[in-house]
């Protein structure tokens, strides 16, 4: 089992840049494929960029060349940092691991996720 939590949310104003970062427990944290997602009240959540056990990316869309994805194995942390940011892009982010199987960008394919953090990016 895995738990993780997500830090270094906060306010920003359009253009500046902001790191989550999403601490996992636990020894096989270098096992599991970790993703973002992001969701706003009213939406569903939203696949923003994942990284395999063996260090592929993938991005959605509407933040390839803003944000950037990686992972520390040896400190069980995921990051995500955050450029260019828009106002579009305030919502709550959740950090999430998938056991196995090929990296996905559905929410109903990872089985662990964090408590979210709040990005609120003013315009």
């Amino acid at each position: 089992q895995v738990q993780l939590v997500e830090s270094g949310g906060g306010l920003v104003q359009a253009g500046g840049s902001l790191r989550l970062s999403c601490a996992a427990s636990g020894r096989t944290f270098n096992t599991y494929h970790m993703a973002w997602f992001r969701q706003v009240p009213g939406k569903e959540r939203e696949f923003v960029a994942a990284i395999s056990w063996i260090l592929r990316t993938y991005y959605g869309d509407s933040v390839k060349g803003r944000f950037s994805i990686s992972r520390d194995n040896a400190m069980n942390t995921l990051y995500l940092q955050m450029n260019s940011l828009k106002p579009e892009d305030t919502a709550v982010y959740y950090c999430a691991a998938q056991s196995g199987g090929p990296v996905a960008s559905t929410p109903a394919s990872y089985d662990y996720w964090g408590q979210g953090t709040q990005v609120t990016v003013s315009s």
